[in-house]
């Protein structure tokens, strides 16, 4: 049975950038920038997410705009359960802010997914993986509330934060398009401030 080439490239996007060798970098000037609006206490603003015509994708590009996709849809459910469970005011005020910048993530996502001609049907879709909010990981959270929940949310958050981050990492040593790279830290800002809202740092690779 041949293999998914994008269902490969959920497990890591590291292995990706080898697998992809064959694209080309692009040119100078589509490195990454530190996208404004970022502090200690505000969350990043959401202007950087506009994205403009593209060019071309490459395979690691489509399968991270994919992959982020499915684990931005999949938090969601999990942070709307916050506000009527959690035990913890600080929490609430963090993950409705998750939940703000999530949606205007999955936005920019949807807009860059339409501009690399991506299929509507996204094989990442429940797929477990680091950092994917499962199904059963929601029936569970729903069926708790005060302390024992905010441990559970805190725990899926901070797991999905830290697997954004690890592919953010992997995809802007890739070369991509500027509009992919700049979602890329606009999410890359959002996901640290979160972290260290939270207490906890990303220790992982660059």
């Amino acid at each position: 049975m041949p293999i998914n080439r994008r269902a490969f490239l959920a497990v890591t996007l590291t292995s990706a950038l080898a697998a992809c060798a064959e694209h080309p970098e692009k040119p100078p000037g589509t490195s990454a920038t530190t996208p404004p609006g970022m502090s200690a206490t505000t969350p990043p603003s959401s202007a950087t997410l506009t994205t403009p015509p593209s060019p071309a994708f490459s395979t690691t590009d489509s399968a991270w705009i994919e992959i982020s996709i499915a684990m931005d849809e999949q938090l969601l459910p999990l942070l709307d359960l916050t506000p009527s469970r959690t035990a913890s005011p600080a929490l609430r005020e963090l993950t409705e802010q998750v939940r703000t910048r999530t949606h205007k993530e999955l936005a920019a996502l949807r807009e860059l997914h339409d501009a690399a001609g991506l299929p509507a049907g996204n094989p990442h879709q429940g797929m477990p993986m680091p950092g994917m909010v499962m199904p059963e990981q929601i029936t569970e959270a729903a069926a708790t509330t005060g302390a024992a929940f905010d441990a559970l949310i805190r725990g899926h958050l901070e797991a999905h934060l830290r697997q954004c981050l690890n592919l953010i990492g992997s995809l802007l040593k890739n070369g991509s398009p500027q509009q992919v790279v700049t979602v890329a830290n606009t999410m890359k800002a959002t996901a640290e401030y979160a972290l260290e809202k939270m207490g906890t740092r990303h220790s992982g690779p660059p």
